[in-house]
């Protein structure tokens, strides 16, 4: 016969709280914080063993993340008896939540103030998450957060992106090659070929340019921004070069190259727009001059003769101008895969006789 009884360790130390059942459930442990819960059996048994077991659970209290650890001891009483103590101890956890490709995603917001109390979870967390078969572990950390970040180097994370406002570190808990997504690998930017019904091509000079290319005038470009469409980038670009109000037509043609800016690819759209103002009014910030230019002028700089994809460009330009090209219109859909409204270039030729010639 064995005498069961659950003790509290505040009922060893004489405080009045005292949990006591013989048929506890251990997840109702996790909500007595800072506290330790025994099960004590005794009884006689010629044997004397040691057991250790770990069943970790998650639960939320105040907000807080706990784990439940619960390990088991067999030990010598007396006069051969044993005791046998299974004890739970909640272990505070980051607060997170699961991304859907079963990964943790940390909450920025609720990040411990202490750095310490920070690198005591941390530690917790990852040999959670290892245990409940978690694989990436993104961790976002405010700029006014920043000595936070060589705690969680330590721990192995990575630098993934940063932003003005945060640093993205990230950590792969499986062995083997990480299957985290990289950092986003390209810079897009636009450019505006405007051109009224008088041929003149809307052109700037820049302020700010390689020796090189002082007084060469060029199409106003850009990059374009965060959430922003190719199409309404380029329009945008346009009016704050220089003060002309723009309708997207097509896209014409696009460059790729690679090694550009921090060893990132970019990608380049050249737009065709239809003008819907004349006056020009210069951003003096990025632009020295602004003018609408005669085409054959234009077309005949030496920079723009001398370079094969400028000029290439300009071809394609000038022959879409004489409906021997087809460009790309934008149309708008919605796609089954993620109920997002999306932009799709493509072209679309009226006649069925008509024939884009492209290359």
């Amino acid at each position: 016969m064995f005498n069961c009884k659950a003790i509290s360790v505040s009922k060893l130390v004489g405080s009045d709280g005292l949990f006591s059942t013989p048929f506890f459930n251990p997840w109702h442990v996790v909500g007595l914080r800072n506290s330790r819960q025994f099960c004590s059996c005794t009884g006689n048994s010629p044997k004397t063993s040691y057991i250790s077991s770990s069943n970790r659970g998650i639960d939320s209290v105040g907000q807080d993340n706990y784990a439940v650890e619960a390990l088991q001891y067999q030990i010598n009483g007396r006069n051969g008896s044993i005791t046998s103590s299974l004890f739970f101890e909640d272990v505070r956890l980051l607060d997170s939540f699961d991304d859907e490709y079963g990964g943790v995603i940390v909450n920025p917001e609720r990040l411990p103030s202490n750095p310490e109390i920070f690198a005591s979870r941390l530690h917790s967390s990852l040999s959670h998450w290892k245990i409940k078969g978690k694989k990436g572990v993104w961790l976002k950390l405010p700029v006014d957060r920043s000595e936070l970040v060589p705690i969680a180097v330590k721990k192995k994370f990575e630098y993934h992106h940063a932003e003005r406002g945060y640093l993205m570190m990230t950590h792969w808990i499986p062995g083997g090659p990480c299957m985290l997504p990289a950092n986003a690998s390209h810079q897009v930017g636009v450019g505006g070929f405007v051109i009224n019904e008088k041929n003149e091509v809307l052109v700037v000079q820049e302020k700010h340019c390689a020796p090189e290319f002082a007084g060469l005038w060029k199409i106003p470009t850009g990059f374009i921004l965060e959430s922003e469409e190719i199409f309404t980038g380029a329009v945008r670009e346009v009016k704050e070069e220089t003060g002309i109000d723009t309708e997207f037509v097509e896209v014409v043609a696009f460059r790729h190259v690679h090694n550009v800016a921090f060893e990132k690819s970019d990608l380049f759209f050249m737009c065709m727009l239809r003008p819907l103002s004349t006056k020009i009014v210069v951003d003096h910030l990025e632009i020295e001059s602004a003018k609408w230019m005669p085409l054959m002028e234009f077309v005949k700089q030496p920079l723009i003769q001398e370079d094969s994809m400028f000029k290439k460009i300009i071809d394609i330009c000038v022959a879409r101008l004489g409906q021997r090209y087809c460009g790309l219109s934008v149309h708008q859909l919605v796609s089954k895969f993620d109920g997002k409204l999306s932009s799709l270039y493509f072209n679309t030729v009226e006649d069925k006789d008509f024939i884009c010639q492209g290359s």
